[in-house]
């Protein structure tokens, strides 16, 4: 069945359209441009393209340590829908090897019955750096064994995204998790810049959270701040206004561009729900805005949403609308490999976000459907 909306700005992820009106079918887009016909509904802002978050604990209340199952990826998926997230990476901190693989049949489950929004897994952790493990539980931080390596490889797990610490993890481990087809980020590591190379070189081709929970930048000592800033490699990045001084935003901006940068939430349960207090491994997390903490104050993920990560990233960084836009949607679709992911064009899904004047969320699709 053909569905026509119509509105006043439109931007494909690469240029605006003008009084633009955009055809759909199933779930795809099939027609872009001008059409006066009266069939179209007419909508109320500018239509973009569905942002899409590679680093998602949790949402709606739910945190997926806590509950890794379905009923916690549709409780994420809704409430970061809300937000103009259309497409995430359900992401698991570091924990036991049976909370692993219960995320990971939740995740394949998901897929399976095509919920929508739901892309793969991201397992930060956890190979992780213990000097550098913010709240990760100590407990739980370990080299790579052979059933993590076996879980990582799953080929019904759609997108597989993996932070480690290169100094706990070999590059012929890295570039076998390559092979097998798993995207591998470096992060949550003290390690110096020689040794990122390597992580690099085997194939890592991401970093999480860039400047948190990883060695800094030193003029004899780069550090991982250091080797993420000067190569190619895509990094993360956490605007939430906490997690880094706009300074620092500017600085990963100015060095990387819209090409390099994703924006991202670290989202914890506490995005499109009330609550002030979540579970934690036993303990509990605090949201102060958009603010994490645990008991003795550190960071513990964030509150924030991408909608709000965008408009952050024109305050803090100087990115223009589209600037923001594309870190928010085509630039991690283009890491993720997804095709045609972050645009809206003839032959592309219909994953999109109509926002208000304010860059306020007033409905997304996934797949041409309201979510």
């Amino acid at each position: 069945m053909l569905r026509s909306y119509r509105v006043s700005r439109l931007f494909d992820g690469h240029q605006w359209h003008q009084d633009c009106t955009i055809s759909l079918s199933g779930d795809k887009v099939v027609a872009l441009g001008l059409d006066n016909s009266s069939g179209a509904e007419k909508l109320d802002g500018m239509l973009v393209p569905g942002f899409v978050d590679i680093q998602v604990n949790g949402g709606g209340g739910q945190l997926f340590n806590e509950s890794p199952d379905l009923h916690c990826l549709a409780a994420m998926v809704a409430a970061h829908a809300r937000f103009g997230t259309t497409a995430m990476l359900p992401t698991l901190i570091t924990d036991d090897l049976a909370k692993m693989a219960a995320a990971a049949a939740a995740v394949s489950q998901a897929l399976a019955q095509k919920l929508p929004g739901v892309l793969g897994i991201h397992f930060e952790g956890p190979h992780l750096s213990e000097p550098r493990k913010g709240i990760h539980k100590r407990e739980h931080i370990r080299r790579l064994g052979q059933a993590e390596m076996a879980l990582y490889c799953r080929e019904d797990l759609g997108v597989r995204l993996l932070t480690v610490a290169p100094e706990t993890v070999h590059p012929e481990d890295i570039r076998q998790l390559v092979q097998a087809g798993v995207k591998v980020c470096l992060g949550h590591s003290d390690a110096d810049f020689d040794t990122v190379q390597a992580a690099l070189a085997a194939g890592a081709d991401g970093f999480t959270h860039l400047f948190n929970a990883m060695s800094q930048l030193g003029s004899r000592s780069p550090g991982m701040v250091g080797a993420a800033l000067a190569g190619d490699a895509r990094c993360g990045i956490i605007l939430d206004g906490y997690h880094l001084h706009p300074a620092c935003a500017r600085l990963a901006f100015k060095a990387k561009g819209v090409e390099g940068l994703m924006l991202v939430t670290d989202a914890m349960a506490a995005v499109g729900s009330s609550e002030r207090h979540y579970p934690y491994f036993g303990d509990v997390l605090y949201r102060d805005g958009d603010r994490m903490t645990d008991k003795d104050g550190r960071l513990a993920g964030s509150a924030l949403d991408m909608a709000t990560a965008v408009r952050n990233a024109m305050a803090q960084m100087g990115a223009s609308l589209e600037q923001a836009l594309q870190m928010a949607g085509l630039t991690p679709a283009r890491y993720l490999g997804l095709d045609g992911g972050g645009l809206l064009q003839p032959g592309m899904k219909a994953d999109m976000v109509l926002l208000s004047n304010d860059l306020e969320v007033k409905q997304s699709w996934i797949g041409g459907q309201m979510a």
